[in-house]
């Protein structure tokens, strides 16, 4: 299930406010009412009068319930508007049945629901209204009270031309309502493009900002790492091997050699033709679970039996980094196993990361992947701080890059746990990566210079690229 940012057939992009439709139905509520108060002298007998009025005035109280009930800014779902049109609709048909059937002129308003129908609902919910005003109109042919009309006299058209006000009303509905229905989606598609294309620009901007924060924290954090390194190398010299601290130091310098390793790879990208510049899927996901076996949680990789030739893509620090961060949070989280399951066939690549935790919280579920949106109520293992949301949305901005798409979702219960998706096309898994920096590559060993010494050049060079 690929990552969406805006779905087409979201029902939310059908609503209409309230506030909008009772508007409207006022002013058909007092046309109406007008329209039967003129005619009043002219109808057949007073019975009918008094039924039209009653007509007109319990469309209106419909109106007031509906302001009572509901806020004037809610948004109705694609059933209640098209309920809502049914009423017009049919309260339209009783009082042309009243006052002379399709003779009378105003019958041409049969198709301003059908329009409104189709320009902010759906093909099917149009095609059934439009269906419905059509059958009104056709029973309206037969059945009707004759035309009010001056004087003691009635007036009555002749049967084909009547025929003809049925034709011009069905065509009428079936070509505007095609019309309306195909400008308005076309309309919908150019606004959700437009929205969707806001959207990565600003997730690009926002992926671009933090790459200068990199480059400035790289550049920052090489001296004082290197200073931790060499005093804690120091300090675990000189204590005594049965000293209560020395586990402390001993897991100081671990850490900082961690530090050093991460801000290692900001400068690893393998030339065209380089050893190991590509890499089988296989050890691509060994190379991304490593770094994570030590902690708490065991982290199984499952390889498939069969499926063919095995992928051979680059080894792309874009997909290292994605991957990575998704593994480390499913570890952070999980009780007792993360596992990694992989597959493929001639087209696809799959990757699949669970874990047995307590799942994503289904408040937050659809903005994940979001900056500064996190699940993070602080870490399992007994951290205080929550994170920012800002490591799983890049992960999921550098697998997009390179092709992937992401899907969530909780086990379902009694199952405990997260599973993350990752689909990309063969083609775009084994395409190599472009290089998006040209710089000098790091050198290790300039982290272990000396307190004082500058920042190295290739480490900041390195942060300053893309991802």
């Amino acid at each position: 299930m690929p990552t969406t940012i805006i779905d087409p057939d979201d029902d939310s992009a059908r609503r209409v406010r309230l506030d909008t439709l009772v508007r409207l139905r006022w002013i058909a509520v007092f046309g109406q009412l007008a329209a039967v108060l003129i005619v009043h002298d002219s109808l057949v007998s007073e019975v009918l009068f008094w039924v039209g009025f009653a007509v007109v005035v319990l469309y209106g109280s419909l109106n007031v319930y509906l302001l009572w009930r509901y806020r004037g800014d809610v948004r109705l779902g694609a059933d209640g508007v098209a309920l809502l049109l049914g009423i017009d609709i049919a309260e339209l048909a009783i009082l042309l049945f009243l006052t002379g059937g399709l003779q009378n002129p105003f019958a041409l308003l049969f198709i301003g629901p059908v329009l409104i129908s189709a320009s902010v609902l759906s093909a099917r919910l149009t095609l059934v209204l439009g269906m419905l005003a059509i059958s009104c109109a056709t029973l309206l042919m037969f059945v009707y009270f004759p035309l009010p009309w001056p004087g003691e006299g009635t007036f009555e058209l002749p049967w084909i031309y009547v025929f003809g006000v049925w034709l011009a009303i069905a065509l009428a509905i079936g070509y505007i309502s095609v019309y309306a229905s195909q400008i308005t989606e076309e309309s919908r598609k150019l606004t959700q493009a437009l929205a969707a294309t806001e959207l990565v620009l600003a997730r690009e901007q926002h992926l671009s900002q933090l790459d200068g924060l990199a480059a400035a924290a790289a550049h920052e954090l090489g001296t004082p790492l290197a200073t931790i390194l060499l005093v804690a190398k120091e300090l675990e010299r000189e204590l005594d091997p049965g000293s209560p601290i020395l586990d402390d130091i001993r897991l100081l310098r671990q850490q900082a050699q961690r530090c050093r390793e991460i801000l290692g790879k900001l400068s690893e990208f393998p030339e065209p033709g380089e050893m190991f510049a590509r890499m089988p899927i296989s050890a691509l996901v060994e190379d991304v679970v490593a770094p994570h076996r030590t902690g708490e949680a065991a982290i199984d990789v499952v390889m498939p039996s069969e499926g063919g030739p095995e992928p051979v893509g680059a080894r792309n620090p874009a997909i290292l980094y994605g991957l990575g961060n998704l593994v480390e949070n499913a570890a952070d989280f999980a009780r007792e196993r993360v596992e990694v399951a992989v597959s493929w066939n001639a087209d696809s690549v799959w990757i699949m990361i669970s874990d047995d935790g307590p799942g994503f919280p289904p408040e937050i579920m659809d903005r994940l992947g979001k900056p500064y949106v996190t699940s993070r109520r602080g870490r399992r293992k007994g951290e205080d701080s929550p994170g920012l949301g800002l490591g799983f949305f890049i992960a999921k901005t550098l697998l997009e890059r390179s092709g992937a798409r992401l899907s969530l979702q909780n086990r379902k219960f009694p199952q405990r746990g997260a599973i993350i998706r990752i689909h990309w096309e063969r083609a775009d898994f084994e395409r190599p990566p472009e290089p998006l920096w040209r710089g000098d590559e790091a050198d290790d060993d300039d982290l272990d210079a000396a307190p004082g010494d500058a920042a190295p050049s290739g480490v900041a060079a390195a942060a300053s690229r893309g991802p």
